[in-house]
């Protein structure tokens, strides 16, 4: 696949989209656009927040939505109530707008339907290593376990869309439902290993002033991997 097909967008929720929304803005929250240039075809990565932002920014771009993947079934990702203080547009409000496949972990499809009303039927559930193709651009998918049971990130042309799996300088918390401190541990080090250091991180929120690093500027700064045994993450409070 020729790089210049490639469409690569990175949305930041409260700024780039969903700008009058002062929740959106305090979550932080990244959405991906991933597709193929030449035949105008792309997916949305966690669309949430504002839906039609979303629609309008492809539009914007020559670019028609054909699909959705979801990282994990957290509100903020997918929509529904977050907390009680919010609810969030997300996978109802895009399939009412675009009768589109979104493609998820098979762990986490019962998580999505219970926060979304939506049914399976309009999931797809995955196994890690499937790929998704949008025109000629192939996304894999990696199940990574830990901040949800069916989290999983996104490998696409040198990038690696992580969810809430992995930041910048940080991972995802394991203390809310389907969190599994063991797992995410296994994830970051083992289910990951195989990336190289050139590889890109896109994480799923901005929370610090980047928005994207490489793996290796990753793995040398970020205190997840200073833990080397698993003992010693389970140790830790």
């Amino acid at each position: 696949m020729n790089d210049e097909r490639l469409y690569f967008r990175q949305l930041l929720a409260g700024r780039d989209f969903a700008a009058a929304d002062p929740v959106a803005a305090q979550m932080v929250n990244f959405v991906y656009l991933v597709g193929d240039r030449k035949t105008g075809e792309c997916v949305a990565i966690d669309p949430a927040w504002d839906v039609r932002g979303l629609l309008d920014a492809a539009a914007a771009d020559g670019m028609r939505l054909v699909g959705a993947l979801a990282t994990h079934y957290h509100p903020d990702h997918v929509g529904g109530d977050l907390l009680g203080f919010a609810q969030v547009e997300g996978l109802p409000e895009l399939l009412a707008a675009a009768d589109v496949p979104v493609h998820c972990q098979r762990a986490e499809v019962e998580w999505i339907t219970k926060t979304v009303d939506v049914p399976a039927s309009a999931l797809v559930p995955h196994a890690s290593g499937d790929r998704v193709k949008v025109g000629e651009v192939e996304i894999e998918l990696l199940h990574t376990p830990g901040h949800t049971p069916g989290s999983q990130c996104f490998r696409v042309a040198g990038r690696l869309l992580s969810g809430d799996t992995l930041f910048l300088q940080a991972c995802g918390r394991t203390d809310l439902p389907g969190g599994d401190k063991e797992e995410i541990w296994r994830s970051l080090h083992q289910r990951l290993a195989h990336l190289g250091d050139d590889v890109v991180l896109y994480p799923g929120h901005l929370y610090g002033p980047a928005g994207s690093a490489t793996l290796g500027d990753t793995r040398a700064t970020n205190q997840v991997f200073r833990v080397r045994s698993l003992d010693d993450w389970l140790r830790l409070g």
